[in-house]
């Protein structure tokens, strides 16, 4: 397991092991409140939602075959999700997710740093896709350094590119004399 110490938190970073599936599917349920919309039977949604995962794993698999289900925990009790593939040309956050009750609370802020950590080890853009709706999550890649990189109607593709160390504070730019 990947510790990620900081002064606040103490998470840890494990891959998914079979018996998370149930836990990886209620942390997607509740990242995509949009799907509760439906009108329909609670089976109807549910089934409608365990679809909208199957779709985003299979696309995972063929656009990044290498991609691998981590279970983000705090004090061995699971906390969120993220599926992250470690390219050759680049590390791309498929997705990230906290339980409802912990979101905003700076653990996905934690986990984000320690990615970009481990993609400037390696020299590689650390890349992420956020739909539009999504304003908090699209704020907090900005405020980390992330830039547009691409646009389209629903979501934009963001770009992190390792140009200082992340653990390192960044330095004010100077002003004019």
């Amino acid at each position: 397991m990947l510790n990620l110490m900081s002064s606040n938190f103490a998470l840890g970073l494990r891959p998914s092991r079979s018996q998370d599936q149930p836990f990886i599917q209620q942390v997607f349920s509740s990242a995509r409140p949009d799907l509760q919309y439906i009108d329909g039977e609670t089976d109807l949604i549910e089934s409608i939602i365990q679809l909208q995962q199957e779709v985003l794993l299979r696309g995972a698999e063929q656009a990044h075959p290498g991609a691998m289900h981590f279970i983000i925990e705090q004090d061995g009790q699971p906390i969120g999700v993220t599926l992250v593939d470690f390219g050759e040309q680049a590390v791309h956050i498929i997705f990230l997710a906290m339980l409802p009750a912990l979101r905003g609370m700076g653990y996905g802020k934690q986990v984000l740093q320690h990615l970009q950590q481990a993609a400037w080890q390696v020299r590689a853009p650390l890349t992420v896709v956020v739909w539009k709706s999504n304003v908090a999550a699209r704020q907090l890649y900005l405020s980390l350094g992330f830039m547009v990189a691409e646009q389209s109607e629903m979501a934009d593709k963001l770009v992190w590119h390792p140009q200082q160390d992340p653990a390192q504070p960044r330095q004010a730019a100077a002003l004019p004399a």
